[in-house]
Parts: structure tokens; sequence; C-alpha cells
């Protein structure tokens, strides 16, 4: 059985136990107070939410559907159902934090918005949403990102946005977030960050997760209709972890539910090769918040490797550590090779393509059910489409397109 359900968290100075916080420039903290106060008071006014929950019917397309997976669940033995946030606007559950935040920034009277991305899909639910509600976005991308993301790419520009390359570092994720909070630091006063995970200093882990805890809230309601139970068992990959704390959030207080978060494996186990945070990480402090993070004996934040842009970081949300030292969540990993045979193996047993993020947790699904009674339910959470990843897939197989 899992442990029961963590106090409230996070606390009033923003930690998850002894991670999160705020770990930044004295420049920011006016910022982040504006943010942590705004949001507060947005999320007590009707019209507030009223409105974001009208634009997550209206826009995005929500409820998610919850499809059961018949062949899937023949194979496995378990009952097997997919959280659909493939299906939203824009191919993602990124959709539900961007438009909240960009609402959240209009209310504070901001005028531009500035976003980092990985996998592109928040840079395009960030330029749909600045696009919808008329807001100016420039959005930072690692060039290596860029190259292998490059419809979405072509997205954020078609929406209107600027796309900045990042040619520092790894030419991934982590240095474009350092290039969005230099941006921010520089334009603090009529910019506002929209972070892209439930990561970075508070407020941005609460606020992420509580825009994101649709999808668990959709789910839990879902599955008792269609079960009349609860299910065993919650399944979701893990990079900076937006779409497995929203997964997870609702169903946090029900101790029968084990909830399972799977890292990107990457191609081995040395520093470089990999982003699993909980297998060859340490505590530290890392882009504004102390958590998880692979970095060298003398606390050099070390480069990362997965097939999967989006879960290429060298930190994991603060949320997620604090659950897996509570023993309230269980994290394991996923190479880039079970990877793509996750892939493929949706896509012919279920006619879905998954995005190589949530392809990791597919990847696990096997080790989970295992772990679960015959008849067990788990509930997978497909947090984005494989469209994307299509071209880059095919290059790495070395299929002709």
């Amino acid at each position: 059985m899992a442990k029961p359900a963590p106090a409230r968290t996070p606390d009033r100075h923003g930690r998850f136990g002894p991670y999160g916080g705020r770990y930044v420039p004295e420049t920011l903290i006016p910022a982040l107070d504006e943010l942590e106060s705004g949001f507060a008071k947005a999320w007590r006014d009707k019209g507030f939410t009223g409105e974001f929950r009208r634009l997550l019917a209206d826009f995005v397309g929500r409820p998610s559907p919850l499809t059961f997976a018949a062949k899937l669940s023949k194979e496995t033995g378990r009952k097997v159902y997919l959280k659909r946030e493939d299906l939203n606007h824009t191919g993602a559950h990124k959709i539900n934090n961007a438009l909240g935040q960009v609402l959240l920034a209009k209310r504070l009277g901001k005028k531009r918005i500035i976003a980092e991305t990985g996998a592109g899909q928040h840079g395009v639910a960030t330029a749909t949403a600045c696009a919808l509600i008329g807001l100016k976005c420039r959005i930072y991308m690692g060039t290596e990102d860029m190259r292998r993301q490059a419809p979405n790419v072509f997205r954020m520009r078609l929406l209107g946005s600027e796309v900045v390359g990042v040619d520092s570092g790894t030419h991934t994720l982590k240095d474009a977030v350092n290039e969005a909070l230099r941006d921010w630091v520089a334009n603090v006063t009529d910019t506002h960050y929209c972070l892209g995970t439930a990561y970075g200093p508070h407020p941005f882990p609460l606020i992420c997760r509580t825009f994101q805890a649709v999808i668990g809230q959709e789910a839990r309601k879902q599955i008792l209709k269609a079960e009349g139970r609860l299910p065993d068992a919650l399944l979701a990959c893990v990079g900076g972890g937006s779409n497995a704390i929203g997964l997870f959030h609702a169903f946090m207080k029900d101790a029968t539910v084990r909830m399972f978060g799977v890292e990107a494996g990457g191609r081995g186990a040395q520093l470089g090769d990999h982003a699993a945070r909980f297998d060859g990480g340490r505590p530290g402090v890392f882009q504004g918040a102390a958590t998880w993070i692979l970095q060298d004996d003398a606390g050099q934040i070390q480069g990362t490797h997965s097939v999967s842009a989006g879960l290429d970081y060298a930190a994991v949300g603060p949320e997620h550590a604090f659950l897996r030292d509570l023993g309230r969540a269980e994290y394991l990993r996923c190479s880039d090779t079970e990877a793509l045979k996750a892939m493929h193996r949706l896509a012919e047993t279920e006619g879905i393509i998954p995005a190589l993020e949530s392809s990791h947790a597919l990847g696990r699904l096997d080790t989970v059910c295992e772990r679960l009674k015959k008849g067990g339910i788990v509930i997978v959470n497909v947090s984005g489409r494989g469209d994307k990843d299509v071209a880059e897939v095919a290059r790495i197989e070395g299929v002709a397109l």
C-alpha cells in the first residue's frame, strides 16, 4: 500500500520539505512576490477561474478522454487506461498551464511573455495562448532542440511568436532556461516568464501544479464512472514533472493508489548519458530551486541526454523530490531504446502515436503491471502526441521520409 498523503505543500516559504524555495537574483524577488499574491487572488476570483475553465472546455477541448487500451490490457493482464492529453488543442498537456499563466499575466498588467521550451510543446502552447489573448511572445529554445523539433519551431513562428535559438552549453532546455531567466531579469517590470513545468522558484511549482491538476481531477471522475473504483496505479513520464504532478495531485490522499514517475534513462548509466536525476543525481540548487540534480563531485551541473527533448533536463520538480523522500511516489527510468519500442507498441496495438516523452512512461508499463495484482487498474498519462517526433524517430531508425 502507498504511503499516506504529505502535509499541505508547499509551505509559506514555497518549500516541499527540504526542496523548492527561491534561489534567484534580488531583482526578481518583487516580481515573484507580485506573482504569488496575484495568483492567490486570481484563484479565489470566480471570474478568473470561470474564464480559465471556459477556455479549457471551448478552446482546449477538455475533458480529455480516458481511453481503455484493450490490446495492452490483454497483453499485460491488467486493465490499462490512457489519459489522452495528446488530444488537447496543440497536442499536449502544456496548454493547460500556458493558458492559465498567460491569463494571469494579462490580469497583472504584463504586456510581454517569455518562455523556454525543449520539445517545443510548451512553446507552441504559450505561443497559442498569447495569440488568443493578445500578448507579445518570445520563446527561447536550444539549437539542438530546434533541429530535432523543427515542426514545432515553425508552428510557434506561424502563431506570431519570436523564437530565439540558444547556442550555448548543450544547446538544449537547460540553456534555454538560462536565457529566459536573463531576459526576465532585464525586463521584469512589463514581462511575465511563463515557466513550462512544475519547477523553478516559488510560486512556479505551485502555479503549474494548480493549472495541471485538471488532468487528475478528470481522470478520477472518469475511472470511477468506468470501473466503479479508483485505479491501483498511475504512470507518467517525469522531466520537470508537470504532467505527472497534474495526474497525481487528485489522488494524493488515496493511499491505495500507487504513483510511478519515469525518468529518461538515455543511452547509459554514466553522467552525461541520461537524465535520470534520482538514479545518478544528488540534492542541490539549480535554476531557482533546491531539488535533485545531475552534478559532479564539485557541484558542477552535468550535461544530459535523452532521445526526448522534453525530458532532457538536469533537475526534477521539487514536489517530485519530496514525494520520493516520503515514499508516496516511486521513480523508474526508461532508456532511449525502450522508449522507441514503446512508441511503436502503442501505435501498432492501439492506433495511437505517443510523444517520445509519453513513450518513456509506456516503456515501463510492463514493470508497473507486474507489481499489481491480476486485473489491477493502471492509468497512463499520454502527455502528448507523437506528430512532432515522427521525423526525428525516422532519422534515428534510418528511415527515409
